[in-house]
């Protein structure tokens, strides 16, 4: 069975059951339909009030195109530990339309491992990545309509203006030049798209902790910069009060339920490779104060939304995971292997030795397909097992909780133990100094180069006090490196730095690397040639 038939296989119970078992009553929340909800604003100051449960971070070794199941395995582990008696709440992102229609599918987990209802969540869900697109879009009208009539802040035109967003893996929309037609129109100029997973107005609402956080964030975006580099503002533009009214529903966390009928929360959607790649720190708060343990995760692997997720959302939350799940398997490293498993496997103690570092125990998934045989299960686990660390099989696609009830009581275990956590760099640390921890301590690089554009970048950062934010890197997610064709465990690489983005509401910088792109493509065959729907408003094709 594919995912959809699987997720339309099982009868969904009423949102307001599913909530009941977590102490929420229906007037904690509003429905949107029998099966999906909105926590409100008086349920969230709730939840975050009480005392938080354990917080566990799900990351992967290098992936493959196809992906190794790491929010599968997210869904299985929350299954699995309310399986073995624990409350357990799985936190994790929205999905977005440009991979749904493209390569990499849906993101409600697969298998006996799902969030339902998978069509709704993987098709617009409950208006949260429109809303975010629109307030986005708002800010880049307002900045035109500025500059159209009369410029009174003397925004230059030709110099980084705030860009647009779409849904959509769209190639033709990188960049595109706007304006044209005559002088009723905005003045003509380079312009460009970015995918809204991409958006910083994705990554504020994701950091944002309340609508007043939300709005004095919202207004310090950079809509763009006078001739002599002065940054303009939203709240310069006077776009904020706006933006936030549009936002004003979707910072609230979305309540959905696991194939087994546990509650989940799904909120938030930046990517991993191009964004911070983490669900909404709300999200996680609500979770924490609802369940024992809370499940959440960090797009691709651990040097991209694991590393994120760990320097950038856990010094918000002021505090790390109690435990860091690292999910790997045997097609992933027999990839990184050329073939050969035990080459392969030198990936996997890479990210074992990076998670290490941050001080909570690290458990190894070993998420197994049907295709995997025991011995090679057996060898993950013995070098695993010389590097210190826990590893387990689990089978989240094609056992649900049941699955990873295995995993499940390794993270318990896990978690009983005295741990520390520290980030990666000390966040008074200098740009310079962050980036070199990352490439040596995170990828395995010998160091990085700056392009002029980067370096110029950096200059105009430090003079407006931007120079030493927390750095988000983007780069491939197929490589430790910031080339994809360097698999496995490469080292005496240099990062390429491109262009680095002041993302000042989000509070990081924005480290382009290599040939990433914040606005994806299709392929030749996108995932959108499957999709239909009948005459009963049945989808079919979703995966």
């Amino acid at each position: 069975m594919t995912n959809l038939e699987v997720a339309q296989s099982v009868p969904l119970r009423p949102i307001r059951e599913v909530a009941e078992k977590y102490g929420l009553s229906e007037d904690d929340f509003d429905s949107i339909g029998k099966h999906k909800g909105k926590l409100t604003y008086a349920a969230i100051s709730t939840a975050r009030a009480r005392s938080a449960g354990k917080l566990v971070l799900v990351s992967a070794v290098t992936p493959t195109s196809a992906g190794e199941g790491k929010t599968t395995t997210t869904v299985g582990l929350a299954q699995g530990l309310n399986r073995i008696g624990k409350k357990a709440i799985c936190a994790i992102r929205e999905p977005a339309l440009g991979p749904v229609f493209g390569i990499k599918g849906g993101a409600c987990g697969g298998g006996y491992s799902q969030v339902l209802p998978m069509e709704d969540i993987n098709l617009f869900f409950n208006g949260d990545f429109p809303a975010i697109a629109a307030a986005h879009n708002l800010l880049s009208a307002l900045t035109d309509s500025h500059i159209h009539n009369g410029n009174a802040l003397a925004i230059e035109p030709s110099h980084n203006i705030w860009p647009r967003t779409v849904d959509m893996n769209d190639r033709a929309l990188r960049q595109i030049v706007t304006g044209l037609g005559g002088s009723t129109n905005s003045p003509a100029r380079e312009a460009g798209f970015v995918i809204v997973p991409a958006s910083e107005v994705m990554a504020v609402l994701c950091l944002s902790r309340s609508l007043a956080d939300l709005k004095e964030r919202l207004g310090r975006l950079i809509a763009g910069r006078t001739k002599g580099g002065t940054p303009i503002t939203a709240k310069d533009i006077g776009a904020s009060g706006a933006m936030a009214a549009l936002l004003k529903d979707a910072i609230r966390p979305n309540l959905v339920q696991t194939i087994e009928g546990d509650l989940a929360i799904v909120h938030g959607g930046p990517f991993g490779n191009i964004a911070h790649g983490c669900s909404s720190i709300l999200g996680t708060e609500c979770a924490m104060g609802l369940a024992e343990f809370t499940v959440t995760e960090g797009g691709f692997g651990s040097d991209l939304g694991g590393e994120k997720f760990l320097d950038i959302v856990c010094p918000r939350l002021g505090r790390g995971p109690d435990a860091i799940v690292l999910v790997a398997t045997v097609r992933a490293l027999k990839h990184h292997g050329f073939g050969d498993l035990g080459a392969g496997c030198q990936n996997l103690m890479r990210h074992l030795s990076h998670l290490r570092r941050y001080g909570p125990p690290v458990v190894v998934s070993i998420n197994r397909f049907h295709s995997d045989m025991d011995e090679e299960h057996a060898l993950i686990k013995r070098f695993c097992e010389t590097a210190g660390s826990t590893a387990v099989t689990s089978d989240p696609w094609g056992g649900g909780g049941p699955g990873c009830q295995e995993v499940a009581e390794a993270v318990v275990a896990a978690t009983s133990e005295n741990s520390s956590f520290s980030p990666s760099y000390r966040s008074e640390a200098p740009f310079e100094q962050k980036l070199e921890t990352l490439v040596r301590e995170v990828y395995g690089g010998e160091g990085y180069d700056l392009s002029a554009s980067a370096a110029k970048d950096l200059a105009w950062a430090r003079k407006n006090g931007y120079g030493d934010l927390p750095i988000c890197t983007a780069k491939t997610q197929y490589s430790l490196s910031d080339d994809a064709s360097l698999i496995n465990a490469p080292s005496g690489f240099r990062i390429r730095v491109k262009d680095i983005l002041v993302s000042a509401g989000a509070g990081f910088l924005v480290v382009v690397c290599g040939d990433i792109m914040r606005m994806p493509g299709l392929g030749k065959s996108p995932a959108a040639i499957s999709i239909d729907v009948d005459d009963e408003g049945r989808i079919s094709g979703l995966f």
